[in-house]
């Protein structure tokens, strides 16, 4: 038979060695790095961005490994002989196990002899024994999955009528039952007078490598799955608290004419660590006595369940204040209510009912920091009442306190995170030292301001929120 001719001529010259071994070091070293970023990768197959990573890294070691033997191969050169296996294997290797030589196999399959030639790596890859006639091009399809057979008579068709390199991918069968995916890669070999005279072709088992790309595209949906439900979730929880909340910037309106009435701001501060909204809630509504209900708490927790028992708290706190209802009953009963709730949660609370015709402040607390009275350009914590959290014990009793206020005193009640990186008695005197600079202010806003400008700019770890009072608005 003449000799062969390939449809891509004339021939590409082989690479240099030298090249080829700059290649094989450099693949090395970035093969050492990659293994070493792999090994600090998460292993915690629960977490989703975990999993993701460490597919992500495990693919890239396959495709290095791969590299680095086809480079190999490359500077090496083909073999001088066809590899005949001497003995049939018992055991044959299985794919994707051991060198990647057992995992690449080669094959030529002459047109006009209808002899074929198949090298042992292919025997292996296919896992047939290697004592068996290798397949014609007729008997090949028989190995490959039905969906898949269409596929590969096309390529094949193509490649011997009209020429055309072959490059693609077919599912194929081992007598084991096992399912191997096998990229293909071949062009016809042209006779003198241009037909085609045979086919030859480069098989490689790519079975492990299709299965690291799912991995990683299957932990990428996932991931793209939780970003959608946390957004969500986020939209859904801002919705809510924007709902029950009074507005979180500007005046809130001032309650009742008169000497005693109260000129009211808030101002919600939300984490910078976190995009998830929390528990906390200011609130401000006039009763039909004339009184003004004040409050601020803060339920444990992040997200949609959060944002939801908080607006069931302040529901209930506003219906059993609208009621009558004076604040230490008020908090027993919220006390029971988040003891009743089917989600377990932990909040604190302060309840103030001010009366503007007597300038009384009656107050409560359920674990919470106490209100700031300032006054004539000083501070000081009020004392508290006796009050344990919200949900700690069943039955618990709230008491109260009373505090005469004057015209021109402010009131500043606070959820606990309001002074980053301080809590207690540090974050209490932190609020106290702005007395001289709030004395001077025009307006309840202002005062908000002025403790936002202060506390507000600093990376926070939880959300927070303020609202003051003034006498006399």
């Amino acid at each position: 038979m003449p000799p062969h001719l390939s449809a891509d001529r004339p021939a590409a010259q082989p690479p240099r060695r030298g090249a080829v071994d700059a290649l094989i070091s450099q693949t090395r070293q970035l093969r050492g790095e990659m293994d070493a970023v792999r090994r600090d990768a998460p292993v915690d197959g629960v977490d989703a961005r975990g999993r993701w990573q460490r597919a992500l890294c495990d693919l890239a070691m396959h495709q290095l490994n791969d590299l680095d033997q086809h480079l190999a191969q490359l500077r090496d050169g083909p073999p001088s002989a066809p590899v005949e296996p001497a003995v049939a294997p018992t055991a044959p290797t299985p794919p994707g196990e051991g060198s990647l030589l057992s995992r690449v196999g080669s094959a030529e399959w002459n047109l006009l002899t209808d002899e074929a030639s198949w090298s042992g790596e292919l025997y292996q890859i296919l896992g047939r024994d290697p004592g068996a006639p290798p397949l014609t091009l007729d008997e090949l399809p028989s190995l490959v999955l039905d969906e898949d057979r269409p596929m590969l008579t096309t390529m094949v068709t193509d490649c011997l009528i009209d020429a055309k390199p072959i490059d693609g991918e077919f599912r194929v069968v081992r007598p084991d039952g096992g399912v191997r995916t096998v990229h293909i890669m071949g062009e016809p070999v042209l006779d003198t007078d241009g037909s085609t005279a045979a086919m030859w072709a480069v098989l490689r088992d790519v079975s492990e490598l299709r299965r690291s790309q799912r991995t990683v595209g299957e932990t990428r949906d996932s991931l793209r799955h939780d970003r959608h439900f946390a957004q969500d979730e986020h939209r859904l929880a801002v919705e809510l608290q924007e709902a029950v909340l009074p507005p979180w910037q500007g005046s809130l309106r001032s309650t009742g004419r008169g000497p005693g009435t109260l000129d009211l701001a808030a101002h919600f501060l939300p984490s910078s660590a976190t995009a998830l909204i929390g528990g906390d809630w200011y609130d401000a509504l006039e009763l039909p006595d004339g009184d003004t209900l004040l409050s601020v708490g803060d339920l444990t927790g992040h997200g949609v369940t959060v944002a939801s028992g908080m607006a069931m708290l302040l529901g209930a706190l506003r219906g059993m204040a609208m009621a009558g209802t004076q604040p230490g009953q008020l908090l027993s009963w919220l006390n029971r209510l988040v003891d009743a709730s089917v989600q377990p949660a932990l909040g604190s609370a302060v309840c103030c009912r001010y009366r503007p015709g007597t300038r009384t402040l009656t107050w409560a607390q359920a674990g919470h920091p106490a209100p700031l009275l300032f006054r004539n350009g000083t501070g000081r914590i009020l004392t508290p009442p006796h009050g344990v959290l919200l949900g700690a014990t069943s039955g618990a009793a709230y008491g109260q306190a009373e505090e005469t206020l004057e015209d021109g005193d402010l009131l500043l009640l606070h959820t606990d995170g309001l002074v980053p990186r301080c809590h207690g008695a540090a974050a209490v005197q932190r609020l106290l030292d702005l007395a001289p600079r709030l004395d001077g202010a025009r307006t309840a806003q202002d005062c908000a301001r002025m403790v936002v400008e202060e506390f507000g700019e600093t990376r926070r770890e939880d959300d927070a929120c303020v609202l003051i009072a003034r006498v006399g608005g």
